[in-house]
């Protein structure tokens, strides 16, 4: 995956963070670290970020995220 270095900054960072007594700041990383997962779990084939998946069914999304 291409975006696997954001991981490692994200982890290197929290670990400063707790290191140095910034206890708020290294939770704010775990959950920046939640948010990249997340949204590159979810990336469609064109690398824009879906919404709730495709198609035209109840609580489905038929755009992507910045489309308009």
């Amino acid at each position: 995956m291409r975006h696997d270095w954001i991981m490692d900054v994200l982890t290197d960072l929290r670990s400063y963070a707790r290191t140095n007594g910034l206890q708020a700041l290294a939770e704010q990383l775990d959950d920046a670290r939640l948010l990249v997962q997340v949204e590159l779990a979810s990336q469609g084939e064109d690398g824009r970020i879906g919404i709730c998946g495709t198609g035209d069914g109840p609580g489905r999304a038929v755009r992507a995220v910045g489309d308009r």
